[in-house]
C-alpha cells in the first residue's frame, strides 16, 4: 500500500484555483448515498409492517429532534430537519474512510472530514446560520453581547465569537484525520513486513488495523454528534431572548 499522507489529487480551476478533487468526488459520492439511504428508508413506508431500518431511524431522528427542541424550545421546530441532515451527512462523511477505495487506485475515497476545506464549510454554514437566525429575531441587537458585561470587553468577545467556527471545525478535522492517519500508519506496518530479530512485528499487529476502524467508526459518530450539538447550541445563544 502507498499513500502519501496529506495528499490530495488537484482540479486546477480558473477562479477557485487548485482544489482538492478527490474530496469533491468523494463528497458528492456521499451525497448521492445520502439521498439512495434516505430514499430506501422512505421506500419501507409503503408497507403496514415497521421494519428494524425505520426504528432505528426514527430513533436517531426522534433523539435529535428531541435535543433540538428542549434546547431552543418551540422557536426551534423549523431547523429540525437541518440538524438531523447535518449529523447524517457528516456521519457518512466521517465512516466514508473505512473504505479502501484509495488504495485501490480510485480518484476518489477517504473521509472527506479530514480534509479542513470540507470542515471549514460547514463550519462557517453553522456559525451564519446563527447569525441569520439571530438577527431575524432580535435585529442589530443580536451584537448587544459584545459589550457586556463591559464595553472594553468588546474586542475578547468579538474574538470568542469568531473562535466558534474556528474549533468546530478544528475538533472535526484533526479527530478524523488523526484516525486515518493511525490507520495508514499500522497497515503500513503490516504490509512491509518488518522483524524486530525472530519477533515478526507486522505478523503481531495484523488483527490492530479492525480495531482501528473500529475505533475510528466510534470517534466519527461522537463527532457528528458533538457536532450537531454544538451547532443547536451556538443556536440556541443566537436566539436567545434576552441575547
Amino acid at each position: 500500500m502507498h499513500e502519501q499522507i496529506g495528499e490530495h489529487i488537484l482540479w486546477h480551476l480558473p477562479v477557485l484555483g487548485a482544489v482538492h478533487a478527490d474530496t469533491i468526488v468523494t463528497t458528492w459520492l456521499v451525497m448521492l448515498i445520502s439521498l439512495a439511504f434516505f430514499g430506501w428508508i422512505g421506500f419501507g413506508y409503503r408497507s403496514a409492517y415497521v421494519n428494524k431500518r425505520q426504528t432505528v431511524v426514527e430513533g436517531i431522528v426522534n433523539y435529535i429532534s428531541d435535543l433540538a427542541l428542549s434546547t431552543l424550545g418551540e422557536k426551534g421546530e423549523p431547523f429540525v430537519p437541518f440538524f438531523i441532515a447535518l449529523f447524517v451527512f457528516i456521519f457518512l462523511l466521517n465512516q466514508f474512510g473505512i473504505f479502501p477505495f484509495k488504495v485501490l487506485g480510485l480518484p476518489f475515497g477517504g473521509s472527506p472530514t479530514a480534509d479542513i476545506n470540507t470542515t471549514v464549510p460547514l463550519a462557517l454554514l453553522v456559525f451564519f446560520l446563527t447569525w441569520t437566525a439571530g438577527i431575524r429575531q432580535n435585529g442589530l441587537k443580536q451584537f448587544a453581547h459584545l459589550a457586556k458585561p463591559f464595553p472594553v470587553l468588546l474586542p475578547i468577545n468579538i474574538l470568542e465569537e469568531l473562535a466558534r467556527p474556528v474549533t468546530l471545525a478544528a475538533r472535526l478535522f484533526f479527530n478524523i484525520f488523526v484516525g486515518e492517519l493511525l490507520f495508514i500508519i499500522i497497515s503500513s506496518i503490516v504490509i512491509a513486513h518488518i522483524k524486530i530479530g525472530s519477533f515478526d512485528l507486522s505478523l503481531a499487529i495484523t488483527v490492530v488495523p479492525f480495531f482501528v476502524q473500529f475505533f475510528n467508526f466510534f470517534v466519527g459518530t461522537i463527532q457528528a454528534f458533538v457536532f450537531t450539538l454544538l451547532a443547536i447550541v451556538y443556536l440556541s445563544l443566537a436566539t436567545a431572548e434576552d441575547h
